[in-house]
């Protein structure tokens, strides 16, 4: 073999080794990603988004959004920043997603025997659609946090609508009106937790009248802007080349 062949195959090999280390590290940075995001979802929003009959009106409209917006932004930073993708809430939003199934299949289902009908995580991806399409289209984080976080809180409620509603169809039950999801949370029983932390349906968002859905979306959208901006600079800072080198 000449020496020409020869550096030319060591060339072809530390390629194809230095590919394989780029994707064990993109698989490694995934599943940490998706860990991190997952155990973020459940020690925030927690039994708003376990059980069908606490996806209520007020509370987990509210806070879903708020919460999940976090990891979407800081993601979607470091992707557009680096290599100029503008589907780092996407991705972020369908590794949650992957996680929750997992975790809702064999933990809920497959543990303790819940309905998935009755432990189905919340739907994102409408609202994560519309990060990526605004920071595409505009190229501004300023725009997208206004606008394309304003969406994400907004478009919450309705992308999930279509698979609660019939959960939320009014039935008289042993003579009192309650909801299927009620009535499926009174047969599967869950572990006791303190009611501070267990709040449905409670709060003075009456004040506006019987639709309280809009004010808490409202809500929602404008705190998503705030939130959006807070993780966007994180993950600007922590992505920059600078703070890699330091550590």
């Amino acid at each position: 073999m000449s020496a020409t062949s020869s550096a030319v195959r060591s060339h072809a090999e530390a390629v194809k080794v230095s590919r394989t280390i780029d994707y064990l590290g993109l698989f490694v940075l995934f599943f940490v990603m998706v860990g991190g995001y997952h155990v973020h979802a459940m020690l925030t929003m927690g039994d708003w988004d376990f059980w069908a009959d606490w996806k209520d009106r007020r509370l987990w409209v509210t806070v879903t959004p708020i919460v999940l917006v976090t990891f979407p932004a800081a993601v979607q930073a470091v992707i557009w920043e680096h290599f100029r993708l503008p589907f780092g809430a996407t991705l972020c939003v369908l590794g949650l997603l992957f996680g929750e199934w997992v975790n809702r299949y064999f933990n809920f289902w497959g543990w303790t025997y819940f309905p998935i009908n009755f432990v189905f995580p919340a739907i994102l991806v409408p609202g994560a659609i519309l990060l990526d399409t605004t920071l595409m289209l505009t190229g501004s984080y300023l725009a997208t946090a206004v606008f394309g976080a304003t969406a994400w809180g907004l478009i919450f409620y309705p992308g999930n609508w279509p698979i609660i509603a019939g959960l939320h169809q009014p039935v008289e039950y042993h003579g009192m009106l309650m909801s299927l999801a009620d009535i499926a949370g009174y047969n599967y029983v869950r572990t006791g937790t303190p009611e501070y932390i267990r709040m449905v349906e409670k709060g003075t968002l009456r004040t506006f009248g019987k639709d309280v859905a809009p004010v808490s979306a409202f809500f929602s959208a404008f705190m998503s802007i705030l939130i959006y901006f807070i993780w966007n600079f994180a993950g600007r800072w922590f992505g920059t080349v600078r703070f890699l080198k330091s550590t």
